[in-house]
């Protein structure tokens, strides 16, 4: 009993010890830029699995635990906008029983979450899944209507979880948003007999802005780090449209191993990075 209370109290202790060391290192990094927006492919679930002999499942149920980590640090640091690639729409191509499974799982994270309300209500968390939850089994996206609908009030930080998402399909559904938009102006203003000589050339000119209200994730910034783990540097289809001026950065860690060290890198390689970057933005 004695010894229980006294590695409570040491556990406590060190616990203290590494908040405080924690705080310490991000405020000396507060003094250059932090990034507003980090996006992570959670890449090496299975391979964890694999290398450590766990059983099924118990690579995603790690690497669950490493996004709670991973997404403590980058709100206690200054990241505002935090987006994970969850699911690709590629992934339907699978195997029934293979889909089923992920889906299982992800209802079971989604639910997970939820219990998390420490975390959720600390950070001013506020949840939003992109892609096209239609594609998605019911209870699934009941659980993220749920989530989303739980934290709608949060503004502080965000967690944006791409679901059935490519940017193969993310870009042409922009593309032909944008296009129904501004043929339906066009529609009306032919009827309305205003404009009719220059109506093409005037009132259907499809812009960027145009495309980027269109797309999924219009409703955040673009990305400043795309951060793939296992040391993979494919894109996979994720981001291709918002990572053309952010770092890209492949630490050797598998999604699970991911932690402390892997962000404040991350960082550090940003800050190193920043006035290129910028100057690449302002450029484009």
């Amino acid at each position: 009993m004695e010894e229980e209370r006294s590695s409570g109290v040491i556990g406590r202790l060190l616990g203290g010890v590494n908040r405080t060391m924690r705080r310490l290192l991000f405020t000396f990094m507060s003094s250059g830029p932090i990034p507003q927006h980090i996006a992570f492919i959670m890449d090496g679930n299975r391979r964890f699995a694999k290398k450590w002999k766990l059983e099924e499942g118990a690579g995603h149920k790690a690497g669950f635990l490493a996004l709670m980590s991973v997404l403590k640090y980058c709100y206690e640091v200054g990241v505002k906008y935090v987006t994970v690639y969850a699911f690709s729409l590629d992934n339907f191509n699978r195997r029934p029983d293979e889909v089923q499974y992920v889906m299982d799982i992800m209802h079971e994270k989604i639910e997970g979450f939820l219990k998390e309300l420490d975390m959720v209500n600390r950070y001013g968390v506020r949840v939003l899944f992109i892609g096209d939850l239609n594609r998605l089994d019911e209870p699934v996206r009941v659980a993220a209507e749920k989530a989303m609908e739980a934290t709608a009030k949060n503004t502080k930080t965000y967690l944006l979880v791409c679901v059935a998402y490519t940017s193969s399909h993310e870009i042409p559904r922009a593309i032909y948003e944008a296009c129904q938009e501004k043929s339906g102006l066009a529609l009306a203003l032919n009827q309305n007999g205003k404009n009719i000589d220059g109506i093409v050339n005037v009132n259907v000119v499809i812009k960027v802005v145009d495309l980027e209200k269109h797309m999924y994730m219009g409703v955040v910034p673009d990305p400043d780090i795309l951060v793939r783990s296992s040391g993979e540097t494919r894109l996979s289809n994720f981001l291709l449209w918002q990572s053309t001026n952010c770092l890209l950065y492949s630490p050797k860690a598998l999604w699970p191993e991911m932690g402390f060290w892997q962000v404040v890198w991350g960082i550090l390689k940003y800050q190193r990075s920043y006035y290129y970057l910028e100057k690449k933005k302002k450029q484009a």
